[in-house]
């Protein structure tokens, strides 16, 4: 999950709602330059972090504090290799395109580690495997696959900077990432809090875009249980953003 500190506590955001406020950008795309296989696309990107399951998981810090995604150890890598070879193997089930562009996410988070974990190491060798059949079973080139998953990247990228508030002071412009089409994109937050995207990539010149987060009144928890009771039981808000053309 997704942890802010807020004056009064913590602001939670699940890795589901970021992938969806994702897939939401992503659905704002220009139309003529869209990827290929939009809806499935659209699919990958709102799914590829149904991996995470905060409320089953230990989501404490040792202060007993919640525990954002950053803040992952070794220990927790080998605990979630088994989580991705099941969302890798989850995924074909919405389609070889879908599972295809997951699996590209799983590779290029998780390619760093290699050599570290031998299960891991495994597993990295089967998504590589899987990628080239899945290619060769759809009959699409390389290049139109890396182009898609790093739209899917970009809109990743993009929610992230919204939910973790890395939108910079005094309408300081920040880089996003590369887009599909291979060019730079900067994000900026302007005095009125309408948000600037350059280039503009996006259909319309206007929208909003938001995510649910739960706020959170206590600061300490004494165990996972209790944390993830009182997540179920705190108030919701929604955070919205409004992009404009300019």
């Amino acid at each position: 999950m997704i942890v802010n500190a807020t004056p009064t506590g913590w602001e939670v955001i699940y890795h589901r709602a970021h992938a969806l406020l994702a897939a939401q950008l992503a659905g704002q795309w220009r139309r003529k330059d869209a990827p290929a296989r939009l809806y499935e696309t659209l699919a990958a990107i709102s799914h590829h972090d149904d991996l995470e399951k905060e409320w089953e998981e230990d989501s404490l810090t040792e202060a007993g504090a919640p525990k954002d995604f950053t803040l992952s150890t070794n220990q927790d890598v080998e605990i979630g290799i088994k989580k991705l070879a099941d969302l890798a193997k989850n995924a074909r089930y919405r389609g070889r395109w879908v599972a295809l562009l997951i699996s590209m996410h799983i590779s290029r988070l998780n390619e760093p580690s290699r050599g570290k974990f031998p299960k891991l190491d495994k597993l990295l060798d089967e998504q590589l495997q899987n990628q080239q059949h899945w290619r060769e079973e759809l009959g699409i080139e390389k290049e139109e696959v890396d182009a898609a998953y790093a739209f899917m990247q970009w809109c990743d990228r993009l929610s992230l900077i919204l939910c973790q508030q890395e939108l910079p002071a005094d309408e300081r412009f920040l880089e996003i990432s590369k887009g599909p089409d291979g060019e730079r994109y900067d994000i900026m937050q302007r005095s009125d809090n309408l948000v600037v995207v350059k280039p503009w990539p996006f259909e319309n010149d206007k929208f909003t875009v938001n995510v649910e987060a739960t706020s959170l009144s206590q600061v300490k928890f004494e165990n996972n249980a209790e944390l993830a009771q009182t997540l179920q039981q705190a108030p919701i808000k929604i955070l919205e953003w409004t992009f404009v053309k300019s």
